[in-house]
């Protein structure tokens, strides 16, 4: 095949694959959704980078350690969606939208790093379809959300900043510990 040729075939390919309503959904929900991925991306290469026994590792005793970090992401993709009747939470989690200690006891589980990364794909999973529900139309409706009113214009970019809040604090994380972002190599 001509290497012009390979390139072409393999974007044609892969947007094949992409769900249909991704393809279908343009304006600023479709940007921050392609925004939501690329942090999803980086948050699970940099859990993969990180050796198991640093997922222990935090900067001081008041603060989240690395695994705490990735729960904690994942506690919210399912959180914030549900806030906002966008998702439901689903059940096996134990998180409540209407008791935020539950968030607590999510992110204090002990996983292994495999389990981590699973976690936070699953999480992210729910957080895309949740997003892919929200046409653009919407994102003037009003919400409450933590006892705030709040469109859902603002939520969404809350939740997208949230993910980028904690991507840095990772980051930061990785490199006290000598990890080097795949993406930066």
């Amino acid at each position: 095949m001509h290497s012009r040729v390979r390139p072409f075939v393999f974007a044609v390919a892969l947007a094949a694959l992409l769900p249909v309503r991704a393809q279908a959904q343009t304006g600023l929900m479709a940007d921050l959704i392609k925004d939501m991925h690329d942090v999803h991306g980086k948050l699970v290469a940099l859990a993969k980078a990180t050796p198991e026994d640093k997922m222990s590792y935090r900067p001081s005793a008041d603060v989240r350690s690395t695994g705490e970090v990735f729960l904690h992401v994942a506690s919210d993709n399912y959180l914030l969606p549900a806030m906002v009747g966008a998702a439901p939470i689903p059940a096996s989690t134990g998180i409540s939208a209407t008791d935020l200690s539950t968030l607590g006891k999510f992110e204090k589980q002990t996983k292994t790093r495999d389990a981590l990364v699973s976690e936070l794909n699953t999480s992210f999973g729910h957080l895309a379809k949740a997003m892919g529900g929200v046409a653009d139309s919407r994102m003037d409706e009003k919400v409450k959300m933590f006892g705030q009113d709040m469109t859902m214009r603002q939520v969404w970019l809350l939740t997208v900043t949230h993910l980028h809040e904690h991507l840095g604090q990772s980051i930061a994380y990785a490199r006290a510990n000598g990890i080097t972002p795949p993406w930066s190599k």
